[in-house]
């Protein structure tokens, strides 16, 4: 999947989706709060997949669209922030492959 370069966060789609409508409104026919709504058009709360499925019914799109926005935005932000160093896990299909893994250092004690 190719990572799009700063997506919109969702709430910004959805509110060109709402158009004219108020927030207050909306919430209504979403039954959630006002408040949560306005989170969400905000940026502040992302859009879970119960929300995408309230907006599948009330919009006629699809519930994998809004997730998959977010998800698009999440991994984006994620990008952005220092990453830990991973190491690789070796499967028993990928080990017969692969070089040995060096050791991992015990952590437990301050070692």
């Amino acid at each position: 999947m190719i990572r799009m370069h700063n997506p919109a966060h969702p709430g910004e789609v959805l509110r060109e989706f709402l158009g004219d409508i108020t927030v207050t409104e909306a919430a209504n026919r979403l039954h959630v709060t006002r408040v949560s709504l306005s989170r969400i058009l905000n940026g502040t709360n992302g859009i879970s997949a119960d929300m995408a499925m309230r907006l599948e019914k009330a919009l006629g799109t699809s519930a994998e669209l809004w997730v998959s926005l977010q998800a698009q935005h999440d991994l984006w932000i994620a990008s952005k922030r220092k990453q830990p160093k991973v190491l690789p896990i070796r499967t028993a299909d990928s080990e017969s492959h692969a070089p040995p893994l060096p050791p991992v250092p015990d952590r437990r004690f301050g070692r």
